[in-house]
């Protein structure tokens, strides 16, 4: 169930709860991707600590590993993980996109290659729609077909198409008590493809609506262009999710432009990469200016890292290699992205967002290496 708490009177910023068996999530929110069953580098406690609130497993990838009979065993990906608070589910779909070399797309689903070992493997809405139930998983996806953003406009079109039928063939199943089903707008840049889309998808009454076909290697305007085309025609009264975004900046703007959910692997991707998110921008920690700046990685930061650790030893950690360096990383930036949001419903609560918006530009200077490493960073999901 998802209650619209207020919209700010200056944006299409909206504040809501959306609950679910496991737990209320407060929106805007980011969610943590832990595509194979791990965000990684990260533990539970620490997600629960620095404020996360729901996070994300794919279908595809834990279908193949650990498999589903030890998830059967293990009583679902919860258990499994110890996860406690809710988990929303990617339902494959992404891997018609991401997988292309090794897939044959037919009206009942797609025939993949396993990119592990080359094995036929079958996934269409029914198969990814059982395995989530199999999953427990608070929030399941609906079954689509996510074409490149620079395919050809009969591709886009039959794209729609599938998606459409197939998010029908997933709404008749049996629903496991409890799991909220959410519907995926494609149609790229094309405004009638997405009107249509969204038009079908919400005469299915589904319990939230995603728009999918974002962060797929597109420039960054065409990327808000598709989501403000779509926003429109999807009901206020649900939430709204814009998959595999973004950088913060871009959070910032998406908020502004009506969404309330978000996912991206970049916390912990970039981390990896010694780079760092900060209200200035990213910065490079492996840099030589750090080697001897004794000062957190961002002053005023409460997470661990911030609070223990400085610069210089950091970037000596991840110069010789030191799995804690790293680990450092992606708890400050996982817990940059998610006090961000918490700065975001705070300041739309006290009606201030546009402020905060502003500021929040102004100060945020990107760079042409993290808009890269975003296109890049696709085929971690």
């Amino acid at each position: 169930m998802f209650d619209l708490l207020l919209t700010d009177p200056h944006s299409k910023a909206r504040l809501g709860r959306l609950t679910t068996l496991r737990g209320v999530i407060q929106t805007p929110v980011f969610m943590p991707v832990g595509t194979q069953g791990s965000v990684k580098a990260l533990d539970p406690r620490e997600l629960r600590e620095m404020g996360a609130q729901i996070i994300l497993g794919n279908t595809y990838h834990l279908s193949i590993r650990p498999g589903l009979d030890i998830l059967r065993a293990a009583d679902g990906l919860h258990q499994f993980i110890n996860w406690p608070g809710p988990i929303l589910t990617d339902s494959g779909g992404f891997q018609v996109f991401s997988l292309a070399k090794t897939r044959k797309i037919t009206d009942h689903g797609v025939q993949f290659r396993s990119h592990l070992d080359g094995s036929p493997l079958f996934l269409g809405p029914k198969e990814a729609m059982q395995i989530q139930q199999l999953l427990g998983s608070d929030i399941a996806m609906a079954f689509d077909e996510c074409p490149p953003h620079d395919c050809p406009p009969k591709a886009a079109q039959d794209a729609v198409t599938r998606t459409i039928r197939w998010a029908g063939v997933c709404r008749d199943q049996p629903p496991l008590p409890g799991q909220a089903l959410f519907g995926i707008v494609q149609g790229g840049g094309n405004a009638a493809l997405r009107e249509h889309c969204a038009r079908a998808l919400v005469a299915m009454d589904f319990d939230g609506y995603a728009i999918g076909g974002v962060s797929v290697g597109e420039p960054e305007p065409e990327m808000m262009k598709a989501i403000e085309l779509t926003e429109p025609f999807l009901p206020p009264a649900r939430p709204r999710y814009a998959m595999g975004l973004g950088t913060p900046a871009q959070l910032v703007e998406l908020v502004a432009r009506g969404v309330d959910m978000f996912d991206c692997v970049l916390p912990t991707r970039v981390a990896r990469n010694g780079t760092a998110f900060t209200r200035g921008g990213t910065i490079s920690i492996k840099a030589g200016t750090c080697k001897a700046d004794f000062g957190p990685i961002e002053s005023g930061c409460r997470c661990f890292a911030c609070r223990h650790f400085t610069r210089a030893y950091l970037r000596h950690l991840l110069n010789v290699n030191e799995i804690l360096g790293l680990r450092m990383l992606s708890v400050h930036n996982s817990h940059f992205y998610l006090d961000v949001m918490a700065e975001i419903r705070a300041h739309l609560a006290a009606g201030t967002f546009s402020e905060y918006r502003r500021q929040f530009a102004a100060n945020y200077i990107p760079t042409e290496k993290i808009l890269a490493t975003r296109r890049a960073a696709a085929e971690e999901r």
